[in-house]
């Protein structure tokens, strides 16, 4: 373990801060706290320094801002959890002050409380303590109480502009390493970070350390193509404002100033076409290289990028306006999927919860999505398209890879026919078939390996055919 090495990996992948996890659940102590022996300085460890007293200097040093995450739930306590439950209070803000006190300047203090409430931590006194020791510290809200900012985990935050938010995502699967874990690639890495931007929201990224306390090289290998990737183009993503168009799966914009940038992560067949603006486009450029044509009318902006020009990673495009973009309310994307905001239902939603009901998959959100219970193997999702429409096409984003066998099928006078069947979905399915006229379609899922879960379900209209004339 070598924190200056840390904090370097980090400046260099374009990281502005660093949020280290102080205890987890299990209650196990990475600072020397005097409260309890179980801890990394006890002469039981083996390491037997002081890991968050390290860091904290060399961030300090570097200029980089601190974070402490502290879960306020403890497993191990005695006391946690019981009828002495005030006696692990005294010890949670025992703690808490210690990192606030012992460590200097602390700009982020970040909780896990495994959906306790303010009462059950006595948050009111806790940030009490918190904010007259570290009066420029930033809380997040996981301890029963709002405080400064919202942390969507392991998904992409709704964009949100009136209140600040911040998604947290792991590299890998999994929060602490694994050996051989499945770690996201650099396209998929730097379009989280984009869209997120987009959405208004800040990313904090999860790498977990390896035992003997390096940061697996292969993840080091990522986070700088990431820091490569910045060093580029940061002037898009640094000190923006998410909108004024609303993020979506292929497409997230910001910015700063006059001037918007238009992140093209997913082309369509031809054209981007965008809402109009109430104000004037100046000018334009294509940041990523090549050429751009722009056209603006009183009914749409129309980006055209020859597609030998179209980044495979992120097409950048910067609309110089006459005007601040700040004032431009944010606008939503028209759908290219019939299936949009249209009615649906399922065979089981999350615990009847609304916030993982049928229609999240059809909302054009990359955000939300349709779960169901742990333990579902067999489900279906089905959407009224309002009237009948011909399909050809499907896109399906499905979250943790868990459906092994699957089919569509339409409603035919009372009976489900298949007109398409496959296996594994993953983050990114599409597919195309024979058209098909019908109103209601369903995702008949026949096997999966836990309860199955769909960002995104859109069915497409059959691809336009341009009209050649012979002479």
């Amino acid at each position: 373990f070598d924190a200056r090495e840390w904090v370097e990996i980090a400046k260099a992948a374009g990281m502005r801060y660093m949020v280290f996890t102080t205890k987890h659940h299990d209650g196990f102590s990475m600072f020397d706290s005097k409260w309890t022996d179980y801890k990394i300085t006890s002469p039981e460890s083996p390491y037997g320094r002081d890991v968050v007293g390290q860091l904290a200097d060399a961030c300090h040093e570097a200029g980089l801002k601190l974070g402490f995450y502290h879960s306020q739930p403890d497993w191990r306590h005695p006391d946690y959890r019981t009828e002495n439950h005030a006696r692990y209070i005294e010890y949670l803000h025992g703690q808490v002050t210690e990192l606030c006190t012992n460590y200097g300047r602390v700009d982020i203090i970040w909780f896990d409380g495994l959906g306790g409430t303010a009462g059950d931590w006595d948050s009111h006194n806790l940030f009490k303590i918190i904010r007259g020791l570290q009066p420029e510290v930033i809380i997040n809200n996981r301890a029963g109480l709002p405080a400064d900012h919202d942390t969507p985990e392991q998904r992409i935050g709704n964009f949100q502009n009136d209140r600040p938010w911040e998604t947290c995502m792991t590299i890998c699967r999994q929060w602490a390493w694994k050996p051989n874990d499945i770690m996201k690639s650099e396209k998929e890495c730097i379009q989280t970070l984009v869209r997120v931007v987009g959405g208004d929201g800040n990313l904090l990224f999860n790498v977990g350390p390896m035992p003997d306390g390096r940061i697996e090289p292969r993840q080091v290998d990522r986070l700088m193509e990431m820091g490569q990737w910045l060093d580029q183009y940061g002037q898009t993503i640094y000190g923006t404002r998410g909108g004024p168009f609303k993020t979506t799966a292929s497409l997230a914009s910001n910015y700063q100033g006059n001037i918007v940038y238009v992140h093209v992560l997913e082309w369509p067949d031809g054209a981007i076409t965008l809402p109009p603006l109430p104000k004037r486009i100046v000018r334009s450029s294509i940041l990523t290289g090549g050429s751009v044509t722009v056209r603006q009318t009183a009914e749409a902006i129309t980006i055209v990028v020859p597609e030998g020009d179209r980044d495979p990673i992120d097409t950048i495009v910067a609309l110089t306006l006459d005007g601040p973009a700040a004032d431009i309310e944010p606008v939503a994307l028209p759908s290219a999927s019939l299936a949009a905001g249209k009615k649906a239902r399922a065979s089981n939603v999350f615990q009847n919860s609304d916030a993982y009901g049928p229609d999240k998959a059809f909302d054009d959100d990359p955000g939300t999505r349709w779960a169901t219970d742990s333990g579902i193997k067999q489900a279906w999702l089905e959407v009224d398209l309002g009237q009948s429409e011909t399909i050809s096409r499907v896109a399906i984003s499905e979250a943790y890879s868990r459906v092994r066998r699957f089919e569509l099928q339409y409603a035919d006078d009372g009976t489900w026919t298949t007109f398409f069947a496959g296996e594994r979905i993953g983050e990114k399915f599409a597919a195309d078939f024979e058209p098909v006229t019908t109103q209601r379609v369903r995702l008949n899922i026949l096997e999966a390996t836990d309860g199955p879960t769909i960002w995104e379900f859109q069915l497409l209209a059959p691809k336009k055919t341009p009209l050649v004339v012979t002479p």
